[in-house]
């Protein structure tokens, strides 16, 4: 029987693992941002030239990608990529980077679609391989691996660990599992540690690199893209069992050249290094704050909740919609969709609306979950609804905005003129809707037709730095936003035209409006909220707090309740600030990653869900 080239490696292992691992050596390929672009360039041929060498190397045993194989997270890039791949007849295994995270338009779901999976497993010669993603979903946000890709390998490695006690583990991920880039990194290192982990091996810097994570050895790669010398290259990776693993730089053409080398033994590693930990102290120092419940959901939850009847609701990473019980976080009843959440959802009279990135809208009643009607579209939904006057108003990945009979879920009109996705969540006032999108420009629709009144742009021509994340406020005829271009802008909500835009302070993606109307909150890149006077004709500051909270690029809008301002963080905080003169009240320490927009019930309660999968509810006492 002749088996698929890919399933021969694991055809070997079955005959080797009933005894001791193979003597022989293994060798492979290590494949790393590779940045295949739509735009052209040089990537392709790069890619093309490594492929095709080390297809013509008998040596080299199969090959592993660890992640940004494209640069935008595209199915079109993704598409070519994989049609060089084809050119081997050796394996390969890849899993994504956060180029196909962060600014994926599928929600990261294309790459699954191209690929089959972002996460791999397989044996050679007696040694285990595994592969996951360890990029952040859609927010430009510290590496972050998700709660159920952690329950993933922990099963996996416990399974293959009990059918060959203590048998050699390569872990690959992109990011390297260290402080600072990837922030639940301690979570995953516990999970390894406790196996015969010989080394993490991955990408992300695009140069030779080698950090001490936990007492785990975690190995980078260079980049297949040519360097100054207009040369590209790939790693060698050559395990020789009685000995060593080396690492072995190979520039197209040239002789490989070692840079590395570890030996090969079997690993145990001690107590974790506790002070490389987060710190929970704060928590001690502003003890009046509790946290009455949290329910930990099966994936990530990168949006926030809607409220109604005294349940919450909230889908998660994993394609489950959830309503929780609002007094103690059970749950009520569960919707599955076809892939993960990533759009907030809003609740209408007795149903609630949201995305999902199987290219869905949904409507289900909220007592009990029943679907009441499903809109098909052609791309992922990420894009966050809101309701008016029986009028469902969510856009898509498909280019397009959509309003929709909330009763049927039939369309009213489709404004298909956007140029990339849309995650955002609109907002309305005067018969307009209000929203970016990822194409570099902020719109302005009729809701009664959805013609185009007007749109705006900030000069940037990468879509990067798109209005398109931050959801916009209003007050008095002036809208205000912040994009990732770091500017505060103020637009005239008639025309367009700007009243007033100022790059001042680094504010980015995020905004608030007061109970009142009279102060529009921003968090900087470093440290600080502002509040600026939504009445004045000019940028006016009425204060900026040092708050502390370090460096901060989470989308996570500030909302105020009764005189308090709720701010998130990237890194698990949430800060309970005075509305009026920006004064710290408290912060409570609830993990290590993203906290998403919260809800505030009143000044001392709110909900916050976070990347973690874990929905809190915080009362100050």
């Amino acid at each position: 029987m002749k088996l698929p080239v890919k399933l021969l490696p694991l055809f070997v292992s079955f005959l080797l693992l009933g005894c001791s691992p193979s003597k022989q050596p293994i060798r492979f390929a290590l494949l790393t941002d590779t940045h295949i672009s739509r735009n052209g360039g040089t990537s392709v041929e790069d890619l093309v030239r490594s492929i095709d060498e080390i297809q013509a190397n008998d040596s080299i045993d199969f090959v592993i990608i660890s992640g940004d194989v494209t640069e935008s997270g595209d199915k079109e890039s993704m598409l070519e990529v994989k049609q060089v791949l084809e050119r081997l007849t050796k394996p390969y295994y890849i899993t994504s980077g956060n180029h196909e995270t962060t600014w994926s338009e599928s929600g990261v779901m294309d790459f699954s679609r191209v690929f089959g999976d972002n996460r791999f497993e397989f044996t050679y010669n007696g040694v285990y391989f595994i592969g996951f993603n360890s990029g952040p979903v859609i927010r430009m946000a510290d590496g972050h691996v998700a709660p159920q890709d952690i329950a993933w390998l922990s099963a996996k490695l416990d399974s293959v660990n009990k059918k060959h006690s203590n048998i050699p583990i390569f872990a690959v991920t992109h990011y390297p599992l260290k402080n600072g880039d990837v922030d639940n990194w301690f979570d995953v290192t516990d999970v390894l540690r406790k196996y015969n982990v010989q080394a993490i091996i991955g990408g992300h810097y695009h140069r030779n690199l080698v950090y001490d994570v936990d007492g785990i050895a975690n190995v980078l790669g260079r980049s297949n893209l040519r360097d100054a010398d207009e040369n590209n290259g790939y790693t060698i990776v050559s395990i020789t069992k009685a000995d060593s693993i080396r690492f072995y730089e190979k520039r197209i053409g040239e002789t490989a050249q070692q840079w590395y080398s570890l030996a090969f033994e079997e690993k145990k590693y001690e107590a974790p290094q506790a002070n490389l930990r987060p710190s929970y102290a704060i928590n001690d120092t502003f003890s009046n704050v509790k946290e009455v419940w949290q329910t930990a959901l099966q994936g990530g939850v990168y949006n926030t909740v809607a409220y109604a009847k005294d349940m919450f609701f909230v889908g998660d990473d994993v394609g489950t919609f959830y309503a929780l019980n609002a007094e103690d976080g059970s749950i009520v009843w569960s919707f599955p969709t076809g892939m993960r959440i990533l759009s907030a959802p809003c609740v209408a009279g007795n149903k609630v609306f949201f995305g999902s990135t199987d290219c869905n809208i949904y409507c289900l009643d909220i007592t009990d979950g029943h679907l009441i009607w499903k809109f098909e579209t052609q791309k992922a939904v990420m894009g966050c609804p809101i309701v008016e006057n029986g009028v469902v108003y969510i856009a898509g990945s498909d280019g397009c905005m959509r309003a929709l009979n909330s009763e049927n879920g039939k369309e009213i009109w489709c404004f298909n003129q956007l140029n990339n996705y849309c995650t955002d969540k609109p907002i309305i006032a005067n018969q307009t809707l209000y929203f970016g999108a990822w194409d570099c420009y902020f719109y302005a629709l009729n809701t009664q037709d959805g013609s185009l009144k007007w749109k705006w742009s900030n000069g940037k021509p990468n879509e990067k730095f798109s209005p398109a994340a931050v959801w916009p406020v209003i007050s008095k005829n002036k809208l205000f936003i912040t994009a990732p271009d770091r500017y505060f802008t103020c637009l005239d909500c008639n025309t367009g035209k700007e009243i007033w835009r100022t790059n001042r302070y680094k504010v980015r993606e995020t905004v608030g409006l007061s109970e009142d109307g009279k102060r529009v909150y921003s968090k900087c890149m470093w440290d600080t909220v502002i509040a600026v006077d939504a009445q004045s004709k000019d940028f006016k500051l009425v204060w900026a707090t040092h708050v502390g909270f370090g460096y901060e690029h989470n989308p996570c809008m500030p909302v105020e309740k009764d005189g308090t301002l709720f701010v998130g963080t990237k890194n698990g905080v949430l800060y309970g600030l005075n509305a009026f003169n920006g004064e710290v009240k408290w912060q409570h320490k609830i993990g290590n990653s993203i906290l998403n927009t919260p809800y505030a019930i009143n000044g001392n309660e709110c909900i916050i869900s976070s990347s973690e999968g874990t929905i809190t509810k915080i009362k100050v006492e």
